[in-house]
């Protein structure tokens, strides 16, 4: 095995004692292996242990690593029965760049405003399924960070469930860096709270379904606050 294929193993069972350790499913927390600076080699050694959610935050990079991935996919997917590889932008996106997330993309998790949401349904393939979406929330307002402020999000939530050619489905955040534990369970705690706002308030066409919050130093805590997709790049991929 490679050092990828021990690293996710160890990702892996990181996240099932997290979820031990409050009373979850492991089956109910997601993986999402950040592959952003790492070649297409590093993704196949990945697939080669099972993984197949990949994320990227350049997308001009993502794209080119899409399409090298996918001329290897088919000898790749013989390594694996886990079907095929599924990807995430989970960076900013500027306008001039939408129609490559459009067409290029399987999820997008950084929308934070309603214009790029209706160029990406503008852009969609219509032979494409719809782009499942979720929104960056900025938590904690910290100031360097994207997302939309907490209080926006649910209107900005029904804006965007409205849009043909995407379908909703949760909140992404990445706050601050936590002082200790506790402190982190307590930031993650207030996207989660959102989340459960937002689909008790009724007004979707139907619930979200994915929180994604928690990366390498904080998914134990991220899981006690109720991630259901943790995103984790220097844990499988080392360094950048």
């Amino acid at each position: 095995m490679t050092m990828i294929v021990d690293n996710l193993q160890a990702v892996h069972e990181r996240i099932v004692a997290a979820c031990a350790a409050c009373g979850r499913d492991p089956q109910a927390v997601r993986l999402l292996a950040v592959s952003k600076t790492f070649g297409a080699d590093a993704v196949i050694d990945a697939m080669a242990g099972g993984q197949r959610m990949f994320g990227e935050n350049y997308i001009q990079e993502g794209v080119e690593k899409i399409l090298t991935v996918r001329e290897r996919e088919a000898d790749a997917l013989r390594l694996s029965s886990s079907g095929p590889v599924q990807w995430h932008c989970i960076g900013p996106i500027q306008s001039n760049k939408t129609r490559l997330v459009a067409e290029h993309f399987d999820w997008v998790q950084s929308v934070d405003r309603l214009k790029i949401a209706q160029r990406l349904s503008e852009q969609r393939p219509a032979h494409l399924p719809p782009l499942q979406v979720c929104l960056q929330v900025n938590i904690d307002g910290g100031p360097t960070k994207s997302g939309v402020a907490p209080q926006d999000a649910l209107a900005l939530a029904e804006d965007v469930a409205r849009l043909p050619g995407l379908q909703l489905r949760g909140l992404m955040s990445i706050p601050e860096p936590a002082m200790d534990f506790v402190a982190a369970c307590a930031l993650h705690k207030r996207a989660a709270d959102l989340f459960d706002q937002i689909n008790r308030a009724g007004v979707l066409p139907q619930a979200m379904d994915t929180l994604s919050m928690g990366m390498t130093a904080d998914l134990e805590a991220a899981i006690q606050a109720g991630s259901t997709m943790v995103r984790v790049g220097t844990a499988i991929f080392g360094n950048r």
